[in-house]
């Protein structure tokens, strides 16, 4: 039986190389088939072809997530599905399964409307927001998960099914948090918000000359004062000294807030003046911008690359555990370690019929390290002091921020919520078809 769709390659096939290429390059992922579908009838065609042969399925559409290597199975690749849709008056965007975040900002500006996406351009909408979704607006609208109004998913059994709250609430309520592990999403509706500007940006310190732990106090401090409108991240990182980069970051440390707020200009710098009273900035880029600029905000790398990372949420954070971290990543570290320290609260701690956990968190805390030629192992044992020094206060772990180490899936979930998952899982996946993911083991 051959697979029903344009674009089929197996190992040796010309284009197979550049069909399975993604964002991460720290993985080697050779599947024995690999789909690129450009609509929803091909991935029915190749989920149903999968599940007659017993083919372990996974699906990519931008590889910035991948849970790890992988041999054998299916992959099915996305990119092509990219339409978008957008509606200005029921203010949704109607996002096929390969659109990127970038994408949909530019659809909806137009209209004075904007997607609740991550900090980067260039990440999968639809895998993001499977994921939960914590955005640069997360403090005052919640998860973009919370938003989604329908998706449209294959399922198992290769059936095309048309899901919302109240056509399927468990099969609604378990995609929306639990990632890959359900089906394969080809579209979903999510609502937008009218934000057409911000007030936002980084500001930045040399962590050389200024104190971290200082940076880091006077952030926490800030960070309890601000409304719900205000979204942040701390961040620190030791740049190489690689002459590709510009003169003043060759190995520079440096320790950042970036942010945005929706309110005005007049409002923002007020806000910010405790930042910028923390010592001399190495640059500062806050201001007003339109939300087509939001992404200059983070400035994630836009380059393929090799790297592994965690997420973990806490309950709380204090000065000396956040200074801690940043000894353990900072210049003293014996490789690069990128440490960010998202404020969490307002909006993502309401509750929604979904299964995105840990939404008392009032912290996220991220480490992404860069795989040299040594391997993740040694990343592996410095990231373990990383968790211990967070773990009095650990309540989970961040699905949107695991990156390359699938079979770990511990704190993924709280157990009432894997049980839920596991059942809703064991009634559309009884096989685990969908299992190249961070896997839900059907109940």
């Amino acid at each position: 039986m051959s697979i029903a769709a344009q674009y089929v390659f197996r190992p040796g096939d010309p284009g197979y190389a550049q069909e399975i290429a993604g964002f991460q390059t720290g993985f080697t992922v050779r599947p024995e088939v690999v789909v690129g579908a450009t609509d929803a009838e091909e991935v029915r065609a190749a989920v149903s072809y999968a599940a007659e042969r017993g083919l372990p399925v996974g699906v990519q559409a931008t590889g910035h997530g991948l849970p790890g290597a992988a041999e054998g199975g299916m992959l099915i690749t996305t990119r092509r599905m990219d339409g978008v849709r957008i509606d200005p008056v029921a203010r949704t965007a109607h996002i096929e399964a390969g659109v990127r975040w970038g994408q949909v900002v530019e659809a909806a500006a137009p209209h004075g409307l904007a997607p609740l996406n991550g900090s980067a351009p260039g990440v999968g909408a639809v895998s993001y927001t499977l994921g939960g979704g914590v955005g640069i607006l997360a403090r005052e609208f919640g998860w973009t998960a919370d938003h989604v109004r329908a998706l449209d998913v294959v399922t198992a059994d290769g059936a095309l099914r048309q899901v919302t709250a109240a056509s399927d609430p468990e099969l609604y309520g378990a995609l929306l948090g639990g990632g890959q592990n359900l089906g394969v999403v080809t579209a979903l509706e999510v609502g937008l918000v009218p934000v057409a500007r911000l007030y936002g940006g980084d500001i930045s310190f040399d962590g050389r000359r200024v104190d971290p732990a200082t940076i880091v106090r006077a952030y926490r401090e800030w960070a309890e004062t601000v409304p719900d409108t205000v979204t942040s991240t701390f961040a620190a990182l030791v740049y190489p000294d690689a002459p590709m980069l510009p003169e003043p970051l060759r190995g520079a440390y440096v320790v950042s807030v970036r942010l945005a707020f929706t309110g005005d200009a007049a409002e923002g710098e007020r806000l910010v003046a405790p930042l910028r009273a923390i010592g001399p900035a190495l640059s500062d880029s806050l201001r007003e911008m339109p939300y087509t600029e939001s992404h200059t905000i983070h400035s994630d790398p836009d380059f393929p690359h090799a790297y592994w990372g965690d997420g973990i949420t806490v309950s709380d954070l204090p000065v000396d555990a956040a200074a801690e971290l940043l000894r353990l990543t900072g210049p003293a570290a014996d490789r690069m370690a990128v440490l960010q320290i998202s404020h969490l609260g307002g909006a993502l701690a309401q509750e929604r019929p979904n299964a995105v956990p840990h939404r008392d968190a009032r912290f996220l805390v991220r480490a992404l390290y860069p795989i040299g030629e040594d391997g993740t192992g040694p990343i592996k044992e410095l990231h373990a002091r990383v968790e211990l020094t967070v773990a009095p206060w650990a309540t989970g772990r961040a699905l949107n921020f695991l990156f390359g180490d699938g079979e770990r899936t511990e704190g993924l979930y709280d157990a009432e919520t894997r049980k839920r998952l596991a059942r809703v899982k064991g009634m559309y996946d009884p096989a685990n078809l969908f299992r190249r993911n961070y896997n839900i083991v059907p109940g």
